[in-house]
């Protein structure tokens, strides 16, 4: 096995897009490429999904009137929104290492095959395989039903509109409720002048009413709605130690890292374990095999997220960037009586799986 230099300026094309399928690649040796089959390992990345609710509150215009026309003081005062955290998901995912792409040499005429993702990351010698989803990122969810704090104004008639009064408005606007909760009360009782001819359209008629008495009604006390809001941060631990991945603020949402309007959500890196070499009988370390087919032995960390005192995540994963190279020997896969196959691990780079094809 020969390793490849790759030019600064392909570092890009290396990297995952976010949001694209990844597609398996199956490489054979032919003429074309000189009997060499290229394949990259994978450093270890983390994809944080994070989710948060946003509560938008709208402050009624006539809320000081609530109190007088409606006995009702638990108002929304003010327009703005509120954030919360909600929940927290850790995915890793393998994302080319630009310094390790290798070259696999073959001899005309043989059969030897391996599978790469579209990145070229090695996923399979000998076996089919699939590749792994690339990151992806996560658009906001809208809301149900918004609102814009005016949806009383689709019930009020001329009079209402032409009055420049807000406290003879929030009068008018009080009687209007007090009707549609009496017409409301002479359907459920049966009394109404026009009652309906049937189960369904006098269920139309209520919702109708239940509509307009909570437009009416958030004129005085306010309204609120909540979306959930997602977003979706990539992360490529490289050592021990701690950084602000992002900053969130109950005011605002998501902030930048820079944006001290939010406090800051830290994630925490600590090297629990280095992958090592393995040894042979004699407890010395083996000697990777002449061309060998590399592959990665992990290493392990701590990895946690914090926020306002609190761990919203907590737990141990393996990275390939704290593991050591290996390596096997070509001749297990270009053996033409008895070849083997091999699967790899697309996170970590390492051997998932070997065994003989037949």
């Amino acid at each position: 096995m020969k390793p490849l230099i790759i030019l600064p300026g392909l570092l890009f094309m290396a990297c995952a897009i976010p949001g694209a399928a990844q597609q398996t690649k199956v490489l054979t040796a032919d003429r074309h490429n000189e009997y060499g089959l290229v394949y990259s390992l994978p450093i270890t990345a983390l994809e944080v999904k994070v989710t948060a609710v946003k509560e938008t509150r709208i402050a009624g215009p006539y809320a000081k009137y609530a109190k007088k026309y409606l006995a009702n003081d638990h108002i929304i005062a003010e327009t703005g929104e509120m954030w919360t955290l909600q929940s927290v998901e850790v995915r890793p995912y393998g994302a080319v290492d630009s310094e390790s792409q290798y070259l696999m040499q073959l001899k005309p005429g043989s059969t030897t095959f391996i599978s790469v993702a579209q990145d070229g990351m090695i996923l399979s010698i000998n076996a089919e395989a699939q590749a792994p989803a690339a990151p992806e990122s996560t658009p906001d969810v809208a809301p149900a039903r918004p609102l814009n704090g005016k949806e009383y104004l689709k019930y009020v008639d001329e009079d209402f509109i032409a009055s420049q009064s807000a406290a003879k408005q929030a009068e008018m606007l009080a009687e209007n409720i007090m009707e549609v909760r009496d017409a409301h009360i002479s359907l459920t009782r049966g009394t109404a002048d026009n009652m309906p001819t049937d189960g369904r359209q006098l269920e139309l008629m209520l919702n109708s009413l239940r509509d307009q008495e909570q437009a009416m009604t958030a004129a005085f006390t306010g309204s609120a709605y909540s979306e959930t809001v997602s977003r979706t941060f990539s992360f490529v631990p490289e050592e021990d130690g701690e950084e602000i991945l992002f900053r969130f603020s109950d005011f605002k949402g998501f902030c930048a890292p820079n944006d001290y309007a939010g406090a800051p959500v830290r994630i925490k890196v600590n090297i629990t374990a280095q992958g090592e070499l393995p040894v042979d009988d004699k407890g010395q370390e083996k000697q990777i095999p002449k061309d060998a087919v590399r592959y990665c032995i992990p290493g392990e960390a701590q990895v946690s997220l914090s926020f306002d005192g609190k761990t919203l995540y907590n737990r141990e994963l393996e990275f390939a960037q704290f593991g050591v190279i290996f390596g096997l020997s070509p001749s297990l896969f270009t053996d033409k009586k008895e070849p083997s196959y091999a699967i790899f691990n697309p996170v970590t780079g390492g051997l998932r799986e070997i065994g003989s094809v037949q």
